[in-house]
């Protein structure tokens, strides 16, 4: 048996790293219909503005666009809907005591297929001030000179 490659991102919101400090991160199922999965199979899905919040004991994904199916018909699914999260009754507790604090909250990271399920890997993150994103550049721009410069010593 061939090992597909599982963790190929289909979405990725590469602006929450420089957004947020993530501190823990959570696997999570998608609640979807026939056509969002079709869409988000073929890549039409953007996490950029996406959260998630706790409403009657359940994660809800608020403000991802899932674009709509092409070949859909009158049953196609609306664009920019909340989604429930499917996760353990522990972790949502653990997720619901950490969003009450100041400055938290629950950002997709990214969205990959796993054994033919849609997958979100959600993060409990804290925002980051201006200066908190000039010094990561900066470490970042460091680290690639330093790349460089070992690349041109060997």
């Amino acid at each position: 048996m061939v090992k597909k490659d599982l963790d190929k991102a289909l979405a990725q919101n590469k602006k929450a790293s420089h957004d947020y400090q993530i501190l823990e991160s959570y696997e999570c199922g998608l609640v979807l219909t026939g056509t969002e999965i079709k869409s988000i199979r073929a890549g039409k899905i953007q996490l950029r503005d996406g959260f998630a919040r706790v409403r009657n004991r359940e994660v809800w994904l608020a403000n991802v666009h899932i674009a709509e199916y092409s070949q859909g018909n009158i049953f196609n699914h609306e664009e920019v809907r909340d989604r429930k999260l499917l996760l353990h009754k522990k972790q949502i507790a653990e997720i619901e005591k950490s969003l009450n604090d100041t400055g938290m909250t629950f950002v997709p990271l990214k969205v990959y297929l796993k054994n033919g399920f849609a997958k979100v890997l959600m993060g409990l993150a804290k925002g980051k001030h201006d200066y908190d994103k000039r010094e990561s550049i900066k470490r970042k721009d460091q680290n690639r000179e330093l790349a460089r410069q070992l690349k041109n010593y060997r």
